[in-house]
């Protein structure tokens, strides 16, 4: 929503049923309030487009314009993967809550993943014409050669990925790194050793991230993680992948599993209650889950800033575009870590 330069401070606090005083703390950023109070602050501050001193401030130093002369056309490519459903709803609900605050639009278009022949990409582009909106937005999965065409595009591009090296593109991306180093320092806490990691370790560079800071992870604890002890292969063949699994578990015997990829959860528990396995009685789990899973509401897990990458990006978009001369910069969002019921200590 684009702001009314009347909205103030007391408007704020009436539409969010604080002090004034609760309201200013919790813009500032200081203690002595719960995150939910705060992160409620912000949101409708947000809806009804009140802005700091500060962030006007910040604005004007990054040349922003707050109140832009014409409404801006921005559209998000993703893949036509269904796996991936949940993660793009949530970078898109991002987006559009800070576009929609200049006023701006933003609408999706689905790339194939699958490429029949050389001619796919080539009907694909003439029949979207991004060339035309003021800017896209390139989500996960989407492919390789997908999005190596994408970023040859004139027109400002944010990808909303871990960036390849040498990548000429600003990029936003909750840190998995990160998640899955508290992921392992926590079940190390609990005394587990045994942890066996299961999630793909390939074919996109957050799965190879993952795997890579699981290694990393493991090997500050003086433990070594061989490919052969985990389950890194995909879903794609699921016929094959759950025999695989309840053998792994026969094999290795883990006293607790780190799930690295969010569809996985559902094959994980019933591999486990296949070999008379309860989660997390017998073994703990954590998995890097993208949002709050209403069938395992207290899932161990880390805190994936997905949704608040669509709103960096959103405002990563906007200054691209008044600073196209500057350094291209690639953002990580570090979340914190929700200590659910499914780990136990051993």
């Amino acid at each position: 929503m684009r702001r009314k330069k009347t909205v103030t401070l007391q408007d704020l606090s009436e539409q969010s049923g604080l002090s004034v005083h609760t309201v200013s703390k919790a813009l500032r950023g200081l203690p002595g309030m719960s995150e939910e109070t705060r992160n409620h602050v912000h949101k409708i501050a947000r809806e009804i487009g009140y802005r700091s001193k500060d962030q006007e401030r910040a604005h004007a130093v990054e040349r922003i314009p707050v109140h832009p002369l014409k409404p801006l056309r921005f559209k998000m490519v993703i893949s036509d993967s269904t796996q991936t459903f949940d993660m793009i709803h949530l970078i898109l609900s991002g987006l559009q809550e800070k576009l929609s605050e200049y006023g701006h639009s933003i609408e999706t278009v689905t790339i194939p993943y699958r490429l029949e022949n050389k001619a796919t990409l080539a009907n694909w582009a003439k029949i979207h014409q991004l060339e035309y909106c003021d800017g896209i937005f390139i989500t996960p999965m989407i492919g390789q050669e997908q999005e190596a065409h994408l970023l040859r595009y004139a027109i400002p591009r944010i990808l909303i990925n871990f960036p390849g090296p040498a990548a000429k593109v600003d990029s936003v991306a909750w840190d998995v790194g990160t998640a899955i180093h508290e992921s392992v320092r926590y079940l190390r806490s609990k005394g587990h050793t045994r942890i066996m990691y299961i999630g793909k370790i390939g074919h996109h560079r957050g799965f190879v991230l993952r795997w890579q800071a699981f290694v990393a992870a493991m090997n500050e604890a003086g433990i070594l993680a061989s490919p052969d002890d985990h389950m890194t292969g995909g879903l794609e063949g699921q016929v094959n992948w759950n025999p695989q699994l309840i053998e792994k578990l026969n094999h290795f015997e883990p006293t607790a599993i780190l799930s690295a990829i969010n569809h996985d959860l559902v094959w994980i528990y019933n591999a486990c209650s296949s070999i008379g396995k309860r989660i997390p009685d017998d073994i703990s789990l954590i998995s890097l889950a993208h949002a709050e899973n209403p069938f395992v509401p207290e899932l161990t897990r880390p805190l994936l800033m997905i949704r608040e990458s669509g709103i960096r990006a959103a405002e990563r978009m906007l200054w691209r575009m008044a600073n196209s001369h500057l350094p291209y910069e690639h953002i990580l969002l570090q979340g914190g870590f929700y200590e659910g019921a499914t780990v136990k200590s051993f």
